[in-house]
């Protein structure tokens, strides 16, 4: 049986529930997430969301910083549209609920500085924006009649025309997908107007990664399976400080503490960004994580340090809370002495490519959000601007959805149950942690911070054995999650290698040897990749 509606989100961060709640101001919604709604990359964040708001500042000033991170890669239309859009959207939260932090004793909210930002323009909730922005949609969500929520539910594959026609007409239509429910096992049918994909990004494809279990890369493989353009792989931001412990699970030390004040230090006690960047450890993400892995290569070291002791115990206490606890539980007082860091994946800046509306090349289906190339981060992302860019590309696809799509007709094509063939039951689950924990180190080892030819042409070899092991698995037994997610983390790993190999320069976050200069004359360009539809 077909589950209709208007709208079907795959994915429950600040992207898929802010477009939810405008969605269904004009029709019925559902929302479809792998694990609990609120386990997503926006609960994880820290920092804050970056928009013009003092007096002080302006969108200019912005603009240029996020132009100066993204290394002359940023599309300036789209640069221009979120900044200046950027304050509509947090008056919108705040209406929504989402409580920020004022300054002490003040109406007036209380600003972060982050690296790569020439003024104090973050807003954030403590040190726990993401969650506190995830807490207020979701009550509103929830409240909502109009948007049904369903939890432990994984998208298989996006239900396109051509596929179900072999109707070669370009372009193609998504008209839903097909959804796994882990709970039970089966595989439902989801029909839609409108698929936005809002299903965050990729870390899992790293062995280190800053972000939760649930960031697989779904979207991106889904959308690339179906035929959509993809853009800028290449460019993974690698946080430059996330907590070295054994059992901190790469826990993310907000930017926003050097942004107060904090230096990084190696082992001796010596500073050595001073050195590396005019702005020293408030230099953007990729230079500060590039300088910290040159130290650590340098040294032999398996961290460097990040020391905030100067500022005293109760500024640090009061100001970033959540880390100081954290720190604590691990045994590590921030406040007495410095924190070990390393670098981590943590955003992909590459994506889904899409227009100004959130729109890609597939008619019927919108990307948001971390899965999203719009253009803004080009080769690296300032810090903070990602919240802001779902919120203002979530508002302008629903827009596009709404004029073009919502009460049209749909193609009439009958969509077939899924089949499950011949497929057994899973025999062995290893084949699955196996080539999960393969893939994760290969990316790490070959295809990380900084990169070479030789090490992407042997990462690429390895992953499309991968591929063929991982496919004939696919076919033969029923499906999991746990299957789809390596599925997809192993498709994202070939789209992050296929695309380092066509760009022949280092620029922003990709750094190889064999291409150590920036190539200004060719060089400033997407790197797009696609797969033939039929």
């Amino acid at each position: 049986m077909e589950r209709v509606s208007k709208f079907l989100v795959i994915g429950s961060g600040i992207a898929g529930l802010s477009f939810a709640l405008r969605a269904a101001r004009k029709g019925t919604v559902t929302i479809i997430t792998k694990k609990e709604a609120a386990e997503s990359s926006t609960n994880y964040a820290q920092g804050g969301i970056a928009t013009v708001w003092s007096g002080e500042d302006t969108f200019e000033s912005h603009i240029e910083d996020t132009h100066r991170a993204g290394a002359g890669l940023c599309h300036p239309d789209t640069v221009d549209l979120v900044v200046r859009d950027a304050p509509a959207r947090i008056r919108e939260l705040i209406d929504w609920g989402v409580v920020f932090t004022r300054r002490e004793g003040k109406k007036e909210y209380d600003l972060h500085r982050e690296g790569g930002h020439s003024t104090r323009r973050i807003f954030h909730a403590e040190d726990l924006t993401g969650r506190e922005v995830e807490r207020a949609l979701l009550e509103r969500v929830r409240e909502n009649r109009k948007v049904r929520l369903l939890e432990h539910h994984v998208a298989v594959n996006l239900i396109t025309r051509q596929k179900l026609a072999f109707d070669r007409q370009d372009p193609d239509e998504v008209l839903g997908a097909y959804v796994l429910d882990r709970k039970t096992g089966a595989i439902h049918t989801f029909v839609a107007d409108t698929t936005v994909l809002s299903t965050g990004g990729s870390g899992k494809v790293y062995l280190y990664t800053s972000n939760p279990d649930v960031s697989t890369g779904d979207g991106i493989a889904m959308a690339y399976r179906a035929g959509a353009t993809i853009a800028n792989m290449e460019f993974v931001q690698f946080h430059p400080t996330c907590l070295y412990h054994p059992h901190a699970k790469s826990f993310l030390i907000s930017e926003a503490v050097r942004g107060e004040g904090a230096v990084l230090l190696n082992r001796a006690g010596k500073r050595f960004m001073e050195g590396t960047h005019a702005m020293k450890e408030l230099a953007p993400r990729d230079i500060v994580a590039r300088a910290i892995d040159a130290e650590l290569k340098r040294t032999g070291e398996d961290c460097v340090y990040l020391d905030i002791r100067h500022k005293g115990g109760k500024f640090i206490r009061n100001h970033f809370p959540n880390i100081y606890g954290t720190c604590l539980s691990f045994g590590i007082d921030m406040t007495k002495e410095p924190l070990p860091v390393v670098p981590a994946a943590h955003y992909q800046c590459g994506g889904v490519r899409t227009n100004l509306h959130g729109e890609t090349d597939i008619r019927r289906l919108f990307a948001v959000g971390e899965c999203a190339c719009t253009g803004l981060h080009g080769a690296n992302r300032l810090a903070s601007n990602s919240l802001i860019e779902a919120l203002v590309f979530s508002d302008r696809a629903v827009r596009r959805a709404v004029e073009s799509y919502v009460g049209k007709p749909r193609p009439r094509i009958p969509i077939p149950k899924w089949d499950l063939g011949e497929a057994q039951e899973p025999d062995e689950a290893v084949v699955v942690s196996q080539n999960w924990d393969e893939i994760r180190r290969t990316m790490w080892n070959y295809v990380g911070i900084v990169r070479s030819n030789k090490r992407l042409s042997r990462a690429l070899d390895r992953i499309e054995l991968l591929q063929r092991e991982i496919s004939e698995y696919y076919w033969n037994f029923r499906v999991t999650g746990d299957l789809l997610e390596l599925r997809n983390i192993c498709t994202v790993a070939e789209l992050i290698v296929r695309c380092a190999l066509q760009r022949k320069e280092s620029r922003g976050l990709h750094t190889t040897i064999d291409y150590p200069y920036q190539d200004d004359e060719h060089g400033r360009k997407d790197t797009v990749i696609r797969r033939s539809r039929m």
